[in-house]
């Protein structure tokens, strides 16, 4: 996909193609993260076990990005 078919996305789309872009990477079996990605799900993970966060489920998610991009 070209950029500009990226910037020419309409806002519904985004989270969709968010969705199947990380669905497409799971498939992926020797796909490593980024050293800054890491980090940022270390720090989520103690803020979570240290009672600062809540997991949210996935539907929940998927459901209050789509009301924010409207």
């Amino acid at each position: 996909m070209k950029l500009t078919a990226i910037s020419n996305m309409t806002l519904d789309a985004y989270p969709v193609t968010m969705e199947q872009t990380g669905d497409d990477f799971c498939q992926h079996q020797n796909l490593q993260s980024l050293d800054w990605h890491v980090d940022v799900l270390q720090s989520r993970e103690e803020n979570r076990l240290a009672g600062k966060e809540q997991p949210m489920d996935w539907r929940d998610a998927k459901k209050a990005i789509r009301q924010r991009a409207q």
